[in-house]
């Protein structure tokens, strides 16, 4: 079965050139680093395009929320403007202006002489004037009285 080469083919073959029926290393190889790639230019990909939104939530950023769905936005869309936006929502710190409009609101309360609506973070006050509100702590009070003189 020896053939003779044509004339024309090279007498010396490169070592990337398998037999027929051996494996193809070359191949298998270059395969491999596709994978490799593709796997780490997505992970790369998907690391930096959630970047704003590990920034708002380091921070603790009132606008987390909004950071988070223009990054989905931008993810499904390709609109880059969303993610650009998002970006800028978690370097900027949004200022606070519920806190100083409801004590505004308060004060003018006071002084126009209307009771005060409560304040949502300060603890809810006791009135002395209830006794539906007393009545079931001068009765603990009594049991543990009973208790001590028992």
């Amino acid at each position: 079965m020896s053939e003779a080469l044509h004339p024309a083919a090279p007498h010396h073959l490169p070592g990337f050139i398998t037999a027929p029926g051996d494996t193809d290393v070359l191949m298998v190889v270059v395969g491999i680093i596709l994978i490799a790639a593709i796997v780490g230019v997505g992970n790369l990909y998907l690391h930096l395009h959630t970047m704003p939104e590990r920034m708002a939530h380091k921070t603790q950023k009132l606008q987390f929320e909004i950071v988070a769905v223009l990054g989905l936005l931008a993810l499904f869309t390709h609109n880059h403007l969303f993610w650009v936006i998002g970006l800028f929502l978690a370097m900027i710190d949004l200022p606070d202006f519920s806190t100083p409009l409801r004590r505004i609101a308060g004060s003018v309360e006071k002084m126009a002489g209307g009771p005060p609506e409560p304040d949502p973070t300060e603890p809810v006050p006791e009135t002395a004037g209830h006794a539906s509100t007393h009545a079931p702590a001068a009765k603990s009070e009594a049991k543990s009285e009973a208790k001590a003189h028992a």
